[in-house]
């Protein structure tokens, strides 16, 4: 599993805007549930759409004949072991005009 540690800083208008809607900012303990939840949240809607996008492409696949994985993580193994799979950046990447040399 891998573990991130990131450092959020906020200015005192933002720590005022966030005490509108968190208990407590000042107390990591509740800012941290609130990030790992939104964490959580984007995850989710990442899964979502990546399950949706590639369920339409491998049932539209005809090379493909194996049997689509019923859960979460051999779904993701597959796909990411496949040729034709890119990630946010190497889609954007290929996207991006090159530059004149």
């Amino acid at each position: 599993m891998a573990t991130h540690t990131k450092t959020v800083t906020l200015t005192d208008l933002q720590q005022n805007i966030l005490s509108n809607d968190l208990y407590n900012p000042d107390d990591n303990s509740g800012l941290d549930a609130w990030i790992q939840s939104a964490v959580d949240g984007k995850i989710n809607n990442s899964w979502k759409r990546m399950q949706s996008q590639w369920t339409t492409k491998l049932m539209n696949d005809a090379s493909f004949t194996d049997s689509i994985p019923s859960n979460q993580a051999d779904f993701v193994a597959l796909i990411i072991a496949r040729a034709d799979y890119l990630t946010r950046k190497e889609i954007d990447d290929s996207a991006a005009p090159s530059s004149p040399e």
